[in-house]
């Protein structure tokens, strides 16, 4: 709260990070968890667990407090003033139809990427991820075409200094090294990450730009590296990812 401006209502804010306290390694808490998972007392944390559960975001059964289903609607209400879902659906459908892979399409929060739109394959991965999943953007393909549409003011202001979290020997973990690759996902208009953030797994993203150029969203496919090798992914799967990402900028442009 130390940036925050003068119309600032902190009671919401306090109320947000107590929904974000929960997660799924603590899908259910007491009173005395969530308060120090958030770092208030047990007061402020008691007035706003029931104060989400009046409202119909929370429910206790006299010990643990839960999150509900309603708390999805604050998420969805975000997904559908996007609008990005109904538009690259269809075409992430059809892309998978093509590659048997999955394709996800994500935004940048902070340091992280949100997954808005997924399309899996039945092959099971050790990455599970849905709506509303988070990762490193400094280890991700998608990440990394977010990050790089960044000036160098705006990145500092998305990614701590360094070194960042290393999730295999091949992530990148220092700021020179990822302003590097930076340019040359801006020059070459795609990103490639190979077994970054995790061993076996390789993606590549395209840049779903708006009407005024700006990268709004990233398109990914990603793979088993045995399953499919690195050259299959950039001679085959690339193009048509690139194809489907401005068939995707081109409605969104229309908008």
């Amino acid at each position: 709260m130390s940036n925050a401006r003068p119309e600032t209502v902190q009671s919401l804010a306090r109320g947000l990070s107590v929904i974000r306290a929960f997660s799924a390694e603590r899908p259910e808490m007491t009173l005395a968890e969530v308060a120090r998972q958030t770092g208030m007392t047990r007061a402020t944390v008691r007035r706003l667990l029931f104060t989400l559960e009046a409202l119909g975001y929370a429910k206790f059964d006299g010990k643990r407090f839960s999150l509900t289903p309603a708390v999805l609607d604050i998420g969805y209400a975000y997904l559908s003033s996007l609008d990005l879902a109904s538009i690259a659906q269809p075409e992430m459908e059809a892309l998978v139809d093509r590659t048997h892979e999955s394709t996800s399409a994500a935004v940048l929060d902070g340091a992280e990427i949100v997954y808005v739109v997924r399309v899996p394959t039945k092959r099971i991965m050790t990455i599970s991820l849905g709506l509303g999943s988070r990762l490193p953007a400094h280890a991700t393909s998608m990440g990394r075409v977010l990050l790089a549409d960044l000036s160098i003011d705006q990145l500092d202001a998305h990614l701590p200094q360094g070194p960042w979290p290393s999730f295999t020997a091949q992530t990148i973990v220092d700021r020179e090294t990822l302003i590097i690759e930076l340019q040359r996902v801006r020059d070459d208009g795609w990103a490639l990450v190979d077994q970054e953030l995790e061993e076996g797994v390789r993606s590549v993203a395209a840049p779903l730009r708006d009407r005024s150029g700006k990268t709004v969203a990233a398109l990914n496919i990603s793979s088993h590296a045995g399953r499919i090798d690195k050259g299959v992914l950039l001679n085959e799967f690339l193009p048509d990812l690139m194809q489907t990402a401005e068939r995707i900028n081109e409605r969104l442009r229309r908008r």
